[in-house]
């Protein structure tokens, strides 16, 4: 996750108060960084080598929530809405704001002319038509939203209308996030799975290398935006001939990587190495970035241990993430501890709930999972090293659970195994993953939505979630959440942890990269 300038290195001092800073700006609902202006063209080098924390599951944009696939493929597939540097939902693909009817329920998007996908023709409705009914079909987002949509359908060449059901106030948001993207490709490249991607973006899909690469080369042909950028919103321009995401599974392999300059960007390191990068005498520059994310455990709520519902309060009891959140990150200027899921300032704080959160108590946890019928049954914790604070982090909540007399079966997978696995509910009771935080809560997690891994679903999670996604006044939506999030913590279907800030690092070659919670690579270049 990132999100703080990276152009230079700020002293410690100037780091600590820029984190320090970190939960007002977050209160504000604004990322700290400006994403900056599109890069001035410069003669390129012909490729950035990329260093990512794993091998992408699938490229397949629409079929994974994974971050990583989201981060190599929005640079091949673009949405109709996107996000600008201020979480403001803009157009991308669709030429303007929709036209909205007063009840609304009635969405009329028409597209920008001459965008050309990457098979040499013209962006079409019947492309973004066929598009967005795979997404409903197939990703979790979509499958929760094709609950609320009446119709889709084209209006002439450029024109497409989506009527809803009822009011439904995350529509253009649930469009425009990056992860599980609802991604327009050409209608003739659609299939299950996915074989040729096809789509609009500044980059096409050259190859991948299992274990290697996946290698993006520039659209030579690719229709900008006519707007400044402004986070992944506005003009985008490939100045960097090939983009070669690398999977790089072991952290500290990343580390020395970086400090050797054998990649332009490594994403995702572990924050001890903050020291090293600060010392590397400009070989690498380390970007500390309050990244407005949260790790949280996924709890199955249709199979195994954890189904039960009062056996999953047992474990809130017994989990306490302020330490989990230390054995994650160590150094405080990485985490904070709360059990608010949105920060003070913005519309959607509340409190409710939160008196379960950090509880860390043993003797009551253990009381309550004996009268809820636990029996000695272990609890399959599934992690990954990929990402160190997961695999620390779940190292620490295993003893706070066996000090509650909790049996406890650690799984420790890479992130491509972890990410299969959680789709089958008879191999794991609870995994731990992160996301980032975004201005709209129905956005993340996933387990908001309908079908994601632990299958959450209950009278109490519809109705609130209904009260909530159909009021579309933002001033009352706020209290709205704040029902939601007690039904969270009441069913236990998630535990956000707290929330944290995360370091990656660049070459000192790669000029004007903006920090973004899914790092992009279009206006960049190479010195």
């Amino acid at each position: 996750m990132h999100t703080e300038e990276a152009c230079f290195v700020p002293s410690s001092s100037t780091r600590r108060r820029s984190l320090v800073l970190t939960p007002l700006a977050l209160a504000a609902g604004l990322v700290l960084t400006t994403f900056g202006t599109a890069a001035q063209a410069q003669a390129p080098r012909n490729h950035a080598t990329l260093a990512m924390v794993a091998e992408p599951q699938t490229l397949d944009p629409m079929a994974s929530t994974a971050d990583l696939v989201g981060t190599i493929m929005q640079h091949v597939y673009e949405p109709l809405y996107t996000f600008d540097a201020q979480w403001k939902v803009v157009p991308m693909l669709a030429e303007a704001a929709p036209k909205i009817t007063p009840d609304g329920k009635r969405y009329s998007i028409t597209l920008r002319k001459g965008v050309m996908l990457h098979s040499g023709r013209e962006l079409n409705a019947e492309d973004v038509v066929a598009s967005l009914q795979r997404w409903m079909e197939q990703a979790p987002r979509g499958k929760a939203l094709a609950k609320e949509v009446e119709s889709i359908q084209a209006k002439g060449a450029l024109g497409i209308e989506i009527v809803l059901k009822q009011p439904y106030a995350p529509l253009l948001a649930q469009l425009a996030l990056p992860s599980g993207m609802a991604a327009i490709m050409a209608k003739e490249s659609i299939a299950t799975p996915l074989k040729d991607f096809v789509g609009t973006g500044p980059y096409r899909f050259k190859e991948r290398r299992p274990d290697q690469f996946v290698l993006l080369t520039r659209f030579d042909k690719y229709s900008p935006r006519k707007e400044a950028a402004s986070g992944y919103g506005g003009k985008r321009e490939a100045l960097i001939e090939e983009l070669r995401f690398t999977p790089v599974p072991n952290a500290n392999t990343r580390v020395e990587g970086a400090l050797a300059g054998q990649y332009d960007f490594a994403d995702l390191l572990p924050v001890e190495a903050l020291t090293r990068l600060e010392k590397s005498g400009g070989k690498t520059v380390p970007i500390l970035t309050p990244s407005f994310g949260f790790p949280y455990l996924v709890l199955n709520t249709k199979e195994g241990v954890a189904a039960n519902q009062a056996v999953r309060q047992a474990l809130q009891v017994a989990i306490g993430q302020g330490e989990m959140l230390a054995a994650g990150f160590g150094d405080t200027r990485f985490f904070i501890a709360e059990g608010n899921h949105f920060p003070k300032g913005s519309p959607f704080y509340a409190t409710a709930g939160t008196d379960q959160y950090n509880q860390r108590n043993a003797k009551k946890a253990k009381e309550m999972a004996e009268k809820a019928g636990y029996k000695g049954e272990p609890v399959r914790v599934l992690t990954s090293r990929q990402y160190d604070f997961h695999y620390n982090m779940a190292l620490l909540m295993a003893e706070q659970l066996k000090r509650a007399g909790f049996k406890v079966d650690m799984n420790v997978v890479d992130w491509a195994t972890l990410v299969q696995r959680r789709n089958d509910a008879k191999l794991w009771d609870v995994y731990v993953t992160h996301s980032g935080q975004f201005p709209e809560p129905m956005l993340s997690p996933p387990q908001l939505g309908d079908g994601a891994p632990g299958w959450w679903s209950s009278p109490a999670k519809q109705a609130a979630l209904a009260a909530f996604n159909t009021e579309t006044d933002p001033a009352k939506r706020g209290a709205l959440w704040a029902k939601v999030q007690q039904v969270v913590y009441d069913e236990v279907p998630y535990i956000n942890v707290g929330k944290f800030n995360g370091l990656s690092a660049k070459s000192p070659a790669l000029q004007n990269y903006q920090p973004a919670t899914w790092p992009f690579f279009w206006n960049t270049s190479i010195k």
